[in-house]
């Protein structure tokens, strides 16, 4: 099929790739004409195992290829919205100005006819109600006579599996429109994914406000649960109990299961924080925000782990954060990533400076990102010339690199032996055996 995907970022950069991989015609769009020139040059504008190796597959057969000039979607069928939502600034609200400024842009070149109609994709998380007025947005602004549809098909990728994600995704969820429409629109989007269907993977079709509840209710479900172990950590530190061994024991309960049961400094990235405040948003503006206020709790214990990790660096530096050296392993709000937005990581990190510490980063692959959004930190070359000297090192993103030090060659590197395990990912008691002052949350002193 000829396809168009609107926006090149991290979801849309991945989904052409791997719509091109799948055997179909796909031109990417995007305003950033160094993001386009990257990708033209089958190179990754971020980091995502297995996205450059795609690339430089599937670019040379000839059915990928990018630019800025939307007048080039003309002749593609499907046409997937790929662009960002953030959160809205000063707001919980969503920012929707990118989605709907690719659909007017889209829309003129929609040359849909009574037998091939112009299906347009929402593949973009944005709040219940959008999907419904984008149709008629799309509807009005496609040239005179051509037919137009609108689906929504959310995405599920999780950062550092992104490709696996797509080509190989656990469901495939369609919000079809009423009447004659849906089954046309859905005819279309079983041909798109024709190749991961015929695998068995599971399909749920919908209606437009269910499908776009799907992700934002997945993210939800996934926040409560992180946040859950994280408010079972506070309880813990006051008992001295242990939460890796609580997580353990409930996770073999069928019904509640092991997965994201970590705690630690918290979640992060551009998907969960303001996922959950945007939903929490909506439902206000829905009439509805006493079913969702729960999650603000959810938020607020997120965001009490980060001040959490603050108070135990000030309790290891024996009360008085001025002028102590402290050594940050991570800046990516997660490991195979280079994302740092909403990174628990980084605001530690900005969080001790401002507290008078001296604070030096390292991470495998944010550093280039973190040095944009924080020049005023200190960023080492190397794990080396970051704990070198330091009165204590933190552990905040949980990378092989860092899982694999070893306790004792690392203590010949810093002034004090005393580490905070902000992801409850070191075995403590190797590090305690070579001589370290071992913490983490929710674990027992010793």
């Amino acid at each position: 099929m000829r396809i168009s995907v609107i926006g090149c970022g991290y979801l849309g950069a991945v989904h052409a790739a791997c719509m091109a991989e799948l055997g179909h015609d796909v031109v990417g769009i995007d305003v950033d004409e160094a993001k386009v020139a990257l990708l033209s040059d089958s190179k990754a504008p971020f980091f995502e195992p297995g996205l450059p190796e795609l690339l430089e597959k599937v670019m040379p057969t000839g059915r990928l290829r990018f630019t800025t000039d939307m007048s080039e979607v003309a002749g593609a069928q499907v046409h997937f919205v790929c662009v960002g939502t953030p959160q809205r600034k000063g707001e919980y609200a969503a920012d929707l100005r990118y989605v709907d400024s690719a659909v007017d842009a889209l829309a003129p070149y929609l040359e849909g006819t009574a037998e091939a109609p112009a299906l347009v994709v929402g593949k973009s998380t944005v709040p219940v109600g959008t999907a419904a007025r984008l149709a008629e947005r799309v509807a009005e602004l496609a040239p005179a006579g051509s037919r137009t549809i609108l689906a929504w098909n959310p995405e599920f990728l999780r950062e550092g599996f992104a490709v696996k994600d797509t080509l190989t995704p656990d469901r495939f969820v369609y919000g079809l429109p009423a009447g004659e429409d849906g089954p046309v629109a859905k005819a279309l989007l079983d041909e798109v994914y024709a190749t991961p269907l015929s695998t068995g993977t599971p399909l749920v079709t919908t209606d437009y406000p269910t499908a776009e509840l799907v992700k934002v209710a997945a993210n939800s479900f996934l926040a409560t649960k992180i946040s859950f172990i994280n408010a079972m950590a506070e309880v813990c530190e006051k008992v001295d109990a242990d939460v890796v061994a609580l997580a353990d024991a409930i996770g073999h309960d069928a019904r509640i299961g092991r997965r994201f049961l970590n705690a630690g400094v918290g979640f992060g990235g551009g998907c969960l924080p303001k996922d959950i405040r945007a939903f929490m948003a909506r439902a206000g503006e829905l009439g509805a925000d006493q079913a969702l206020t729960f999650l603000r709790e959810v938020d607020d214990i997120n965001m009490r782990r980060r001040a959490r990790m603050v108070e135990m660096t000030r309790e290891a530096c024996e009360g008085s954060l001025l002028g102590r050296r402290v050594a940050v392993l991570g800046a990516a709000f997660k490991p195979n990533s280079d994302d740092i937005r909403d990174s628990p990581a980084l605001s530690v990190s900005a969080q001790l400076r401002l507290q008078g510490a001296h604070v030096t980063v390292y991470d495998p692959e944010a550093m280039d990102n973190a040095r944009k959004i924080w020049p005023e930190l200190r960023f080492g070359t190397d794990v080396a010339d970051t704990i070198e000297g330091a009165d204590v090192v933190l552990m905040l993103t949980e990378w092989d690199e860092f899982l694999a030090l070893d306790p004792e060659q690392t203590g010949k590197q810093v002034r004090q032996r005393r580490i905070l395990d902000g992801r409850n990912a070191l075995d403590p008691a190797a590090w305690r055996a070579a001589g370290w002052t071992y913490r983490a949350m929710g674990r027992p002193r010793a």
